[in-house]
């Protein structure tokens, strides 16, 4: 892949300091590991990792193996990695997007700017790897938090949880419409039915003067874009002195992707009480850490049941997962949003789970899957910065749709909210060409 130089194609690369431990692996070698990595973002590019020179250990990378010119950073040295080579990319990834920075063929796996570009004078001393070639990855751990919130994430990833509380966090427009600030993502570019959910539920409680979400009703009937804002237009329906009903259309482009049907109350005293028992499953910290590409957020599932492999032992259709986010302002909009988001998540991994032979790593290559309708209940005020355990429980799937029946409970026990999904659960006819990053 070649970058196309423009006169502000420097201008637009950002860079920000990664707050989180990074290291780079290679065949086994500990190659780097740094505090001070820099995260660099390129326009309609997967994010990199550079290392301090400093953090390099230079003597496990191999000889020096050049040098090339990119037409946007500059003159960059190159490094050959020793030692075994990595598994082939899988046959459907994009060729071009293979290969890193896309300045280096063959072995050539490190790289580092020795004459910058004008305007990139920050890039002197840094050094970067082949993330298709060499692990990078980022320790989730900040100072003064328990050892045990540990959890490892592979770079590139997605962004932070503060990324996602900002998407979530709308901005008005008028009086009736919010929009959202976009991330765009370049492994995947189609936006997820439950974050919509959760931005349409921050942008009615705020609409309502903090009333809590008791009922939300998402339909979703187009596919929506990363790179575009979201368009959040409220309706209402009914206001009274305790209960508000508002219909929120969304949409991009000019086009409707998605509605969803609120009610929202004042809430009241308890007259009397009960709710439905968790099912008795590991703790937060009993479960396995994973990877789902969001740093500022720790999730654990119970058994380690929840994979993307095909040839995973079968299981119950069922999942457990705790969530929690490390920081969440002190908004009950945001807190019920965030929720809401992680809804869409691991229903359909439930629906597979018993069934030899299938998983998500063929969703949208020969499996059409994505979400169709999510119905939540908010039940109490929510803490998304406490463990939250979403309970998911798949009870059929057939004739193209699948559908679960979940709960979301405190670490404590108390139920918080119910949900269920419906989605598709279909075929990709093989004589059509679907690309992974836009196919549902």
């Amino acid at each position: 892949m070649t970058n196309d130089a423009g006169p502000d194609s420097a201008q637009a690369i950002d860079h920000v300091p990664c707050r989180y431990r990074a290291r780079a692996w290679w065949d086994g070698r500990l190659v780097a590991e740094s505090t001070a990595a820099v995260r660099v973002t390129e326009p309609g590019r997967s994010p990199e990792l550079y290392f301090p020179t400093a953090d390099v250990r230079f003597e496990l990378v191999g000889a020096a193996g050049g040098q090339a010119v990119c037409p946007v950073k500059g003159t960059a040295r190159l490094w050959t990695l020793d030692g075994k080579s990595p598994a082939p990319r899988p046959e459907w990834e994009d060729p071009e997007h293979a290969g890193g920075d896309g300045l280096v063929d063959g072995q050539d796996a490190v790289w580092s700017f020795t004459e910058p570009a004008p305007g990139l004078d920050w890039l002197a001393e840094l050094v970067a790897f082949d993330h298709d070639r060499v692990r990078v990855e980022i320790v989730d751990l900040v100072a003064g938090e328990d050892p045990r919130e540990a959890s490892v994430k592979q770079f590139p990833n997605w962004g932070d949880a503060a990324d996602l509380i900002d998407m979530m966090d709308l901005r008005a427009v008028g009086e009736r419409r919010q929009v959202s600030a976009i991330r765009p993502f370049a492994a995947r570019s189609v936006v997820e039915a439950s974050q919509i959910l959760g931005q349409a539920i921050v942008a009615a409680m705020r609409h309502t003067g903090g009333r809590r979400v008791v009922s939300a009703q998402l339909t979703m009937y187009r596919v929506a874009d990363t790179r575009l804002p979201l368009e959040f237009d409220l309706e209402d329906l009914s206001s009274g002195r305790t209960f508000s009903a508002v219909l929120v259309h969304v949409s991009q482009d000019g086009r409707r992707r998605a509605s969803v049907n609120m009610l929202l109350d004042v809430t009241a005293a308890d007259v009397f009480r009960h709710e439905d028992a968790t099912p008795p499953v590991a703790g937060p910290y009993d479960a396995v850490p994973y990877d789902m590409s969001v740093t500022g957020r720790d999730l654990r599932v119970v058994d380690a049941a929840y994979n993307n492999d095909s040839n995973a032992p079968v299981g119950p259709p069922t999942l457990d997962a705790w969530v929690r986010f490390r920081e969440v302002p002190a908004d009950p909009a945001l807190h019920a949003g965030l929720l809401a988001q992680f809804t869409g998540h691991m229903s359909l991994a439930a629906a597979m789970r018993p069934h030899a032979g299938f998983g998500q790593d063929q969703a949208h290559r020969t499996l059409s899957m994505g979400i169709s309708a999510i119905g939540i209940s908010l039940h109490a005020d929510i803490r998304a910065d406490q463990w939250m355990r979403y309970h998911h429980h798949s009870t059929f799937v057939g004739d193209g749709m699948a559908h679960a029946e979940c709960r979301v409970y405190t670490e404590a026990g108390a139920l918080v909210a119910s949900f269920t999904v419906d989605a598709t659960l279909r075929g990709l006819e093989a004589r059509f060409h679907h690309s992974d990053k836009t196919a549902i």
